[in-house]
């Protein structure tokens, strides 16, 4: 059945406005709140075109300025994390969550309160609050419907079929903009060279993540929680030519994958109008067109982010928090030049070596170790900057 409420949490950034594109070319769907950070001229466009009954922007000043924008619509306007909360907790069919970073896991948890199916473009729900995250959905009975494309691909590869089949999920990687590099090339890479991501149209740090693998790595986490799989039935191949989003391979050796372009509409429409499938958006594969699919393992000795990631699932509890906030922090600094981007890894496992997991039993915790984590890593880079 089709939603017909839907909510946008980050509504301006990449992932936002492609659901909004989505939504407004489908029949029949309100959008009933939209949030955003700062881009006030975007989302007063949104509101214009969507009428939601609210609307969120961080800063109170600028809401203010807002409000008087669109004086002349219904639609309510509130600001900061009150704000966004509200916006998860108003009553949606559905939450599209794509706020990006450790900010996405509150409004995640507010959205399954309220009884609503959260599709969720926001790793860090899952990487730093999945302990929180799944069990919550269980008892609300809500679905937490994934949008990522490589965890979209598993979740359509399933359809039909039963978890106790599977052998192993197979995540698809495009090796980022480095792939084949050696570790002298590496050296001095920039930003700049770092942002040329080979296949997809993302935000900064996500695109940084993928270079280094993180966001593989998260995947990884992602993918165990959404999935109730354990580390070692997840593998990940470099797949360059990004046309297989990922597989899943069954008991009986048969292999399942889902393919498209690299165009992340596709993922976003499903997700709101699971199991039924609507005529989408973007291009279609010309198979006549594709003279090769090559696969390859990851370079986890260049890339040891991916490792990473795993080892701090495995240690459980706010690991995954310190893991993240870290990546965070030193994705930022090698942006602003700061750091060069083989000392990404190198802060990462430092903080993760410098902090004492802790269990998680509730939200605050998570935030306190994000918060230790975050001001570790300022300490941390400006003695080596003395």
């Amino acid at each position: 059945m089709m939603k017909r409420k839907i909510t946008v949490l980050g509504c301006t950034g990449s992932m936002g406005t492609q659901a909004l594109d989505v939504i407004g070319n489908m029949d029949g769907a309100e959008v009933v709140a939209l949030t955003a950070h700062s881009n006030v001229d975007l989302l007063e466009r949104q509101i214009r075109k969507f009428k939601p009954r609210l609307a969120v922007v961080y800063d109170p000043n600028t809401a203010r300025k807002l409000a008087a924008n669109v004086a002349d619509l219904p639609t309510e306007i509130l600001s900061g994390d009150e704000g966004v909360l509200a916006a998860a907790s108003a009553g949606s069919d559905l939450v599209f969550n794509c706020v990006v970073g450790a900010a996405g896991l509150a409004p995640t948890l507010a959205a399954i309160r309220a009884g609503s199916d959260v599709a969720l473009a926001n790793k860090e729900s899952l990487v730093i609050g999945g302990e929180l995250v799944i069990p919550l959905a269980r008892e609300k009975g809500v679905r937490i419907i994934p949008v990522d494309s490589e965890h979209s691909a598993i979740f359509q590869c399933l359809q039909g079929n039963s978890l106790s089949d599977v052998s192993r999920l197979i995540l698809t990687a495009s090796g980022g903009a480095f792939r084949g590099y050696s570790r002298s090339q590496l050296e001095n890479v920039s930003a700049v060279n770092a942002l040329k991501h080979p296949v997809w149209k993302m935000g900064p740090r996500i695109t940084i993540d993928s270079a280094t693998l993180m966001n593989k790595g998260f995947e990884v986490i992602e993918a165990a929680y959404l999935f109730d799989m354990p580390l070692n039935k997840i593998d990940i191949v470099i797949h360059p030519q990004g046309i297989i989003h990922s597989m899943v391979e069954y008991e009986d050796g048969a292999v399942m994958a889902q393919l498209g372009t690299p165009d992340m509409r596709l993922p976003i429409q499903y997700a709101i109008n699971t199991p039924n499938r609507l005529p989408g958006l973007g291009e279609r594969l010309d198979f006549t067109q594709i003279s090769q699919l090559t696969f390859e393992q990851p370079n986890t000795e260049l890339f040891p982010c991916l490792n990473l990631a795993k080892q701090a699932f495995a240690a459980g509890g706010t690991a995954p928090t310190v893991l993240n906030a870290s990546d965070e922090e030193a994705v930022k600094l090698f942006l602003d030049g700061k750091i060069k981007f083989l000392d990404i890894p190198i802060l990462i496992e430092s903080a993760l070596l410098a902090y004492t997991v802790k269990k998680i039993s509730c939200l605050d915790e998570i935030l306190l170790a994000d918060a230790w984590c975050r001001a570790w890593v300022y300490d941390f880079v400006q003695s080596k900057m003395r």
